[in-house]
């Protein structure tokens, strides 16, 4: 499983006209599942998100020995569906995305990340909507990417 997660002053996700998914000051976390993602993945990404250390702290100081967690600063995560974190560009010039699980195993994968952050790090999660086209929106904060791969 991959992860890019962003801190973020806000971000919102589209789906045609509708915002589906919107937070202000938390993380944004675009979501890769391969083939071989389980529970065992999940926790450990849910884990991750909910307790690095990525957070400004409450006085708004970008230390980063003063940094805090999502679960820590009670931040939201937008959890956006991303297949192309997978994308293999080894050859020529059109990615693969055999390494991308398809949506039929991916999509239960995802759900169960945003139900990890919800259930047992108690975090309010807004997601995207799985295999649809979105507009994903953001104003990252620092700027601010890691990239989570389990």
């Amino acid at each position: 499983m991959r992860a890019v997660v962003q801190r973020v002053k806000r971000a919102s996700v589209t789906v045609g006209d509708e915002v589906v998914g919107k937070i202000d000051a938390g993380l944004c976390v675009l979501l890769g599942v391969t083939h071989t993602d389980g529970a065992n993945e999940v926790a450990k990404t849910a884990r991750k998100i909910a307790q690095l250390c990525l957070l400004r702290d409450s006085d708004g100081v970008d230390d980063a020995s003063k940094r805090i967690s999502a679960q820590e600063a009670g931040a939201p995560v937008l959890l956006v569906s991303q297949f192309t974190l997978y994308a293999d560009v080894r050859k020529g010039r059109k990615p693969s995305w055999s390494h991308a699980a398809p949506g039929a195993m991916a999509e239960p994968v995802v759900e169960a990340v945003a139900a990890e952050l919800r259930d047992v790090w108690g975090l309010r999660v807004e997601q995207g909507i799985f295999g649809e086209m979105m507009d994903v929106e953001l104003t990252n904060d620092g700027p601010f990417t890691i990239l989570i791969e389990v």
